[in-house]
C-alpha cells in the first residue's frame, strides 16, 4: 500500500487525476446551479445536486426535476452527461494507469535487479537486514564490496530501498534454497547469517553450505547453546551480539585507548585500516624481504593454513595461498598488492 502511495504521489498522472477531479467538481456545481435555474422554486439544492449526480454516473433513475417544462433543460440534461461522463471515463483511466505503471514499475524493477545479481560474482550476500544486518551493510557499503541483501520483511525492504535506489535486494526468505540460488550463491564470497532468529541462521548456514561447499559463512547467536549446532550446521564464524557487546564495554573501561585504536583500524574509509591480501599464485615475490618496505602500509602477520607468523622476519617465505594482515591506506595496499603481481 505505502508503495502505491508514493508511486502515486510521483507519478506524471498525478496533475491529470487532480485536474479530473477539479473538473467533476464544477461540473457538478454547474449541474446543481443549472437544475436550480430549470426546475424553478419547487426545486431543493440536495435534489438538483442529486440529478447532476445520476446524470454523470449514469445510473438511470427517474428524474427528480421536471424537465418538460422546457426544452432546454434536455439539453442542458445532455451537455452535462457529455462532459461528466467523459470526465468520469478520463479520471478512472488515469487511475487505471497509475495502478498499472505501479506493477509494472515493481516487476520491472525485480527483473532488472536480478540481472544485475546474475552478472555478479566474488560478492556478499547478507541474510536478514535488522539492526545487526544492517550495520553489516552499512559496512559493505563504505568498504566498496558488492553485495546482495536477502530480507523477508517487505517494510525493511522499502526501507532499504529508499535509503539506497540502486541496492540489490531480494525480498524472500534466506532459508529457501531457490532464494539463496537467485542471490548468486554458486558465485558468491561469503554469507551472512544475521537475522533475529538463531534457527534460521542455522538453516542459512547449512543451506549456504549444501549449495557452495567453499563459501565462508559467519552466523549471529544469540543462545549460547546454539553455537554448537550452528558450526555443526556449517557456519565458519559464530558472532554473539551480546558476548561482544560484554567484552567491548569492560575493553572500554579497562583500556580505552587500545580499543579506539582497534576501531580506527578496523573502520571502513579511514586514513589507515586493517586490510587482508591473498598472495596470487605464482607471485613476483617469494620473501618478506622482497616486498620491500613502504611508509604506505606494514605488514602485520602472514597466515599460512591455520598457522600465524606475526611480525615476520625479512627471511620469511610468500608463498601462494597465504593471507598478509596489512595496516596502511588503500593506495598502499594496492601498490603491494601490485609487488606481489610483478
Amino acid at each position: 500500500m505505502l508503495t502505491l502511495i508514493r508511486v502515486f504521489l510521483d507519478s506524471r498522472h498525478l496533475r491529470k487525476i487532480a485536474a479530473a477531479l477539479v473538473a467533476l467538481a464544477l461540473i457538478h456545481l454547474i449541474g446543481t446551479v443549472g437544475y436550480l435555474v430549470v426546475g424553478g422554486p419547487a426545486t431543493s439544492v440536495i435534489d438538483a445536486l442529486y440529478m447532476t449526480f445520476i446524470t454523470v454516473a449514469t445510473i438511470g433513475y427517474a428524474e427528480v426535476v421536471d424537465l418538460g417544462a422546457s426544452p432546454g433543460g434536455r439539453v442542458f440534461t445532455m451537455l452535462i452527461a457529455f462532459l461528466g461522463i467523459g470526465t468520469m471515463t478520463y479520471l478512472f483511466s488515469n487511475v487505471t494507469a497509475v495502478i498499472l505503471e505501479s506493477n509494472l514499475n515493481r516487476s520491472y524493477r525485480r527483473r532488472h535487479m536480478q540481472t544485475r545479481i546474475n552478472d555478479l560474482g566474488d560478492h556478499f550476500i547478507v541474510c536478514g537486514a535488522g539492526r545487526i544486518g544492517g550495520y553489516v551493510i552499512d559496512e559493505l557499503r563504505a568498504s566498496g564490496l558488492r553485495h546482495v541483501v536477502i530480507e523477508l520483511d517487505h517494510e525493511s525492504v522499502e526501507r532499504l530501498l529508499d535509503r539506497d535506489p540502486q541496492g540489490l535486494i531480494i525480498e524472500g526468505d534466506a532459508a529457501d534454497d531457490d532464494v539463496l540460488t537467485r542471490a548468486g550463491i554458486a558465485r558468491c564470497r561469503g554469507v551472512f547469517a544475521v537475522t533475529g532468529d538463531d534457527s534460521k541462521n542455522l538453516v542459512v548456514s547449512l543451506s549456504a553450505k549444501q549449495l557452495n561447499a567453499a563459501v565462508r559463512v559467519v552466523a549471529r547467536v544469540h543462545d549460547p547453546r546454539n553455537v554448537a549446532k550452528t558450526l555443526r550446521a556449517g557456519a565458519d564464524e559464530i558472532v554473539s551480539p551480546d558476548f561482544i557487546g560484554g567484552q567491548r564495554i569492560a575493553s572500554l573501561m579497562i583500556r580505552p585507548q587500545m580499543v579506539s585504536l582497534v576501531d580506527e583500524l578496523l573502520r571502513a574509509g579511514g586514513p589507515l585500516s586493517v586490510g587482508e591480501l591473498i598472495v596470487p599464485p605464482n607471485p613476483a615475490v617469494t620473501t618478506v624481504d622482497g616486498l620491500g618496505r613502504s611508509s604506505e602500509w606494514l605488514l602485520m602477520a602472514i597466515r599460512k593454513g591455520s598457522d600465524w607468523r606475526f611480525n615476520p622476519l625479512a627471511s620469511e617465505p610468500i608463498e601462494a595461498g597465504d593471507v598478509l594482515i596489512v595496516i596502511g591506506s588503500q593506495e598502499g595496499r594496492q601498490e603491494l598488492q601490485g609487488r606481489m603481481r610483478g
